[in-house]
């Protein structure tokens, strides 16, 4: 019975991916749980498994294209007999008329000639169909996609190389003036570079477009002195790793005062759906870092629960995960508010936006040594500007000021989280 290829579940509120692509084609044999096609939505990459084995019969979503949730992009064939092998013949004397004639035989053909080693792993078939476009040899691309494969970029990025490269060798006489011009083509050196969209890229722009377009988008700004947490992380940074194995850094202090800050004004914890108000009694706090295919959010579950240790272990396990491009969308997938800091790429300010469907994102910015007035004196402070977008529809003006004032208090006396006060 033939068995259907289908689009998978892919997490809270993700109802649609892009075909990435195809790892086989019709006709081909696979296996049970054999890798057949890569989905990517706006947070992740997806392979989805053959569902049995047999022949590839049918594939009926092609790469780039949209799909749903639940749609069928393929069948799967039940397989019958492998063919026998090509050139195959009987035993010499088994029909009873004796061997046959040596000179009517062909020659054996050559042994393949050993493959020569690839600078990175397989190659997906956008990667190849540009290589054949661009002339690159894919031996010698180093893949930068899931598990080292060759992706479209890569040969683009080699085209471009090489393309800078010859630039610069000094064309042969005969090339500088030929006697018949050649054919006009476009050059990756050229004023304009046309590239595709990646699918990634393409949901990404469409889900902030959507972001804009559906929320009433504010944001106001604070700032905090960064002083006392200094003080805090000089103190005790080396019997914190000593004791917990991991770095004392600045986003555990803004976790734990957001924690705070949200259980004093719900409204920012919670969601719009349809005519309701969803009020979220747990803190799932997304933490924005930078992955191998761009800016991703995984997600610190009970962010209530857990210490200053456990928070600054989980990001940073969070991170290397995101780097590896290895984020499941469970880790990616629930977020109830959001914190993304800019400062690491040295931002000064900044207006985040919102990751739908929550009413509120922290931007935390670079940390500047700044002249402020303390107690009549001026005196230089490290100082960092914050910013909370949040949606004006649930979230009034007052609230918002006051949430970030409550996080700029509890960041400058890190005391009161500890007492919660």
């Amino acid at each position: 019975m033939p068995s259907p290829i289908k689009v998978p579940p892919l997490g809270e509120s993700i109802t649609e991916a892009v075909v990435s692509s195809w790892r086989v084609k019709a006709g081909d044999r696979v296996t049970v749980d054999q890798p057949l096609v890569e989905l990517e939505t706006d947070k992740i990459t997806v392979e989805v498994p053959s569902p049995a084995a047999g022949v590839v019969s049918e594939i009926s979503a092609a790469q780039g294209a949209k799909v749903n949730v639940g749609d069928t992009i393929g069948v799967i064939a039940e397989a019958g007999p492998a063919p026998a092998p090509s050139g195959t013949s009987p035993e010499p004397g088994a029909s009873g008329q004796g061997a046959p004639d040596r000179s009517q035989q062909a020659a054996p053909a050559p042994a393949p000639a050993p493959a020569p080693a690839r600078a990175g792993g397989e190659p997906m078939p956008a990667a190849r169909a540009e290589a054949g476009r661009t002339g690159v040899d894919l031996d010698s691309v180093s893949g930068t996609g899931r598990g080292g494969r060759v992706l479209k970029e890569d040969v683009q990025r080699a085209a471009a190389a090489q393309t800078a490269e010859s630039a610069k060798k000094p064309a042969p006489v005969e090339a500088r003036a030929p006697a018949t011009p050649p054919p006009a083509r476009p050059a990756a050196g050229g004023r304009e570079e046309i590239v595709a969209m990646t699918p990634l890229r393409r949901r990404v722009a469409e889900r902030l477009v959507q972001a804009q377009q559906t929320a009433a988008i504010l944001t106001t700004f604070n700032e905090v002195d960064m002083s006392a947490v200094y003080r805090l992380r000089n103190a005790y940074k080396q019997g914190f790793v000593d004791k917990h194995g991991a770095k004392l850094g600045f986003m555990s202090f803004f976790v734990k005062a957001c924690v705070s800050a949200l259980k004093t004004f719900p409204a920012v914890n919670a969601e719009i759906r349809g005519d309701d108000i969803v009020y979220k009694r747990y803190y799932d706090v997304g933490v924005a870092v930078g992955g191998g295919k761009g800016l991703v959010v995984p997600v610190v579950r009970g962010a209530d629960q857990l210490g200053f240790a456990d928070i600054e272990k989980e990001i940073a396990r969070l991170a290397v995960r995101a780097r590896e491009n290895k984020l499941t969308l469970e880790e990616l997938s629930g977020g109830t508010f959001t914190i993304s800091n800019g400062g690491i790429y040295g931002s000064m300010l900044s207006t985040p936006i919102l990751n739908p469907p929550q009413t509120g994102i922290l931007g935390l910015h670079n940390v500047v040594e700044r002249p402020i007035a303390v107690n009549g004196q001026v005196e230089i402070r490290p100082i960092m500007y914050l910013a909370l977008s949040y949606d004006h529809r649930l979230v009034d003006g007052r609230e918002a000021v006051q949430f970030l004032v409550h996080v700029k208090e509890r960041v400058e006396a890190p005391e009161r989280l500890l007492l919660d006060v």
